[in-house]
């Protein structure tokens, strides 16, 4: 993890465990277009719960990704989530950039619950206060485990790429919401990315993270559910999730399984937006903005809005950056837009924006 400015481009490279994407930016006016894209699906049970299993399929994956979307670049920028990351917010009395730096590894050591040589640290000062004589300062830290960093950073140096970010995903939706939507001052916005094997919620008001949660429940729960109630194989069942035809089944079958799984995730994320609320200096959510595959499961955006009764909306992360799909061999945006946001964030980290 690293907080450094870079010139040279770079691939944001989102490795999930159903698909690896790959997205790279170049500058273009005030905001930036897209000059290559691409998406590979990796083998079930390749990556679980973001541990890396099988190195070697990974790796070929990227490969073949790289290949089939003729990226040149070399100079990766990837990024962790799940139990292998750690973000907490930390009260410390005001001190210097320098001073922080000494201190920071023993402060750490009582908010992080790993030995604190088995992990990278990085953090950011998001506000300092001075009242009777006494500063203080919040300061944002993040940690994650050197050996799943490490298990990422050498599936990339296996394809002949240098990586040279290790980002948290949270972060990259973050960074992709910034780059695309009108930051409103005093907002709270969710943005929620609901992928295969995880959901990353990371709570923003204006360009600050107040709350970050990674639930260990995602897409991959809803195929799961259809292989056991309807006796398919993984394939057709991950089919019946998208709404696609599949021989032998009637589309009716699959609604109340969807529900179900629906139910029990949106349980997980009232657990995280009342512990939020609890402890958090904001009670409310101004909105809510969804990506990921299960995005785009039957029913599940209108239930969230239900269940929260605030706007909930699809997260594009298109929509301020150029991209023509024809030209890049995309046949339908909408297609690919809900699972980019990752990959788009990551790809923004030349700007150093953390």
């Amino acid at each position: 993890m690293g907080v450094f400015r870079r010139t040279k481009p770079v691939v944001g490279l989102d490795i999930g465990s159903s698909a690896v994407k790959a997205v790279e930016l170049r500058p273009s006016g005030r905001s930036y277009k897209v000059v290559a894209f691409g998406t590979e699906p990796v083998p079930g049970d390749t990556i679980v719960d973001g541990a890396i299993i099988d190195a070697a399929a990974v790796a070929d994956a990227i490969r073949r990704l790289l290949d089939g979307s003729r990226i040149k670049t070399r100079d990766i920028v990837a990024s962790l989530s799940g139990n292998a990351v750690i973000v907490k917010k930390i009260n410390l009395p005001v001190m210097t950039e320098a001073e922080l730096s000494e201190s920071i590894h023993w402060e750490a050591e009582q908010y992080i619950p790993f030995d604190i040589q088995d992990v990278n640290l990085d953090y950011q000062i998001l506000s300092s206060t001075q009242g009777d004589g006494k500063g203080s300062m919040e300061v944002l830290l993040v940690a994650a485990k050197k050996d799943k960093i490490t298990d990422y950073t050498d599936v990339i140096k296996k394809t002949g790429c240098t990586p040279v970010v290790v980002d948290v995903d949270a972060f990259a939706v973050q960074n992709a919401y910034e780059a695309n939507y009108d930051v409103e001052p005093g907002a709270v916005v969710a943005l929620l990315n609901v992928g295969a094997s995880g959901v990353n919620i990371n709570i923003v008001s204006g360009e600050q993270s107040l709350f970050t949660r990674d639930i260990s429940m995602g897409g991959n729960a809803y195929t799961e559910a259809i292989q056991k109630e309807l006796g398919l194989p993984f394939d057709s069942a991950e089919r019946v999730k998208k709404g696609e035809p599949v021989d032998g089944v009637d589309t009716t079958d699959a609604a109340p399984i969807l529900r179900t799984v629906t139910e029990n995730l949106l349980l997980e994320i009232q657990k995280t937006f009342d512990f939020f609320k609890a402890t958090a200096a904001s009670d409310r959510i101004d909105r809510v903005l969804v990506s990921g595959g299960t995005s785009r499961v039957d029913g599940f955006l209108e239930r969230l809005g239900e269940r929260f009764n605030v706007p909930v909306e699809l997260f594009d992360p298109f929509r301020k950056i150029q991209i023509d799909p024809r030209k890049l061999g995309i046949e339908r945006l909408e297609d690919v837009a809900p699972t980019s946001a990752v990959a788009v964030g990551l790809a923004l980290r030349r700007g150093g924006d953390r």
